[in-house]
């Protein structure tokens, strides 16, 4: 039954009644018979080649226009800050239109996050991974056949360990920046948080691209800022360079050690989901 909260007395909401969700099987065979699943991994697949479409887009079009060796201005173009918008930007509009048809994952860090807090069953979190991975290098194709002169001028919008700082800072930049969007994703559609805070309208896709947009600007100049495995490995794909290969590993273990590490924080230290398994636990014993 949904409780009256008010000030002295007086009603002012209703607040949501909270249940939480059980968690996905891990195994869940049933999905695949489903046209609702095949939705979502189409979903996954045009979202994640329209991120990597547009962001490597800007990353090129700013390389282009700041080169000394084509007498540019030097200020010009969007900047690093323009670059971060372009990535904050379309994973806020990405997962405000995908949220309601695959969770709006885009990036395979936050569907592994999700598969071990047994958000999405393992089936379900293969499939998208495939999705995103080959929707990634959909869209750094479609940059490539449209501007092939500057994608290999300019790098591919490629994600690489830049030569001033050492594989431990690269690894390290990666798993925090991974920590705080996949840590962001948790709090942004946390069920228990929209219930309890059911009288403060929260658009979850925003706090999400603005966690995107604050770790590309702090992150950039080290690893160009991966924080997505497909991200990386598409652009790595279709650029397919040596220096974008041999760093590829960085891009994948890096988040998926901070997507685990968010995980775990946010069901096991926030949530106390084992505190209260054992609790459960005691009082089924108990009757």
């Amino acid at each position: 039954m949904a409780r009256d909260i008010g000030v002295g007395g007086h009603s002012d909401f209703h607040a949501k009644d909270y249940h939480d969700p059980p968690p996905a099987p891990l195994i869940d065979a049933e999905e695949l018979t489903k046209w609702s699943f095949y939705r979502a991994i189409i979903a996954e697949f045009i979202a994640t080649l329209l991120f990597l479409y547009i962001t490597v887009l800007t990353v090129i079009g700013y390389k282009s226009q700041t080169d000394p060796n084509l007498n540019t201005d030097q200020c010009g173009g969007v900047g690093i800050l323009g670059i971060a918008w372009a990535f904050g930007g379309m994973i806020f509009v990405l997962v405000y239109c995908t949220a309601g048809i695959s969770g709006g994952h885009i990036n395979p860090a936050v569907t592994f996050g999700l598969l071990l807090a047994r958000k999405v069953s393992l089936v379900r979190a293969i499939l998208y991974m495939v999705a995103q991975c080959l929707g990634a290098i959909c869209g750094c194709g479609l940059v490539k056949a449209f501007q092939k002169a500057y994608y290999n001028r300019y790098g591919g919008g490629a994600n690489e360990l830049a030569d001033s700082y050492s594989t431990g800072t690269g690894l390290g930049a990666e798993i925090i920046g991974t920590f705080v969007l996949v840590y962001t994703v948790f709090s942004a559609t946390d069920p228990k948080r929209n219930a309890r805070d059911s009288h403060v309208p929260v658009l979850a896709p925003l706090p999400i691209g603005f966690a995107v947009l604050m770790v590309h600007l702090a992150t950039i100049p080290v690893t160009g800022t991966g924080i997505n495995p497909a991200r990386s490995f598409g652009a790595a794909v279709i650029y397919n360079q040596d220096k974008a290969w041999d760093d590829q590993w960085i891009f994948w273990i890096g988040p998926f050690i901070g997507a685990a590490i968010a995980s775990f924080y946010h069901q096991f230290v926030l949530r106390a989901s084992a505190t209260k398994a054992l609790g459960s636990f005691r009082s089924s014993s108990a009757i």
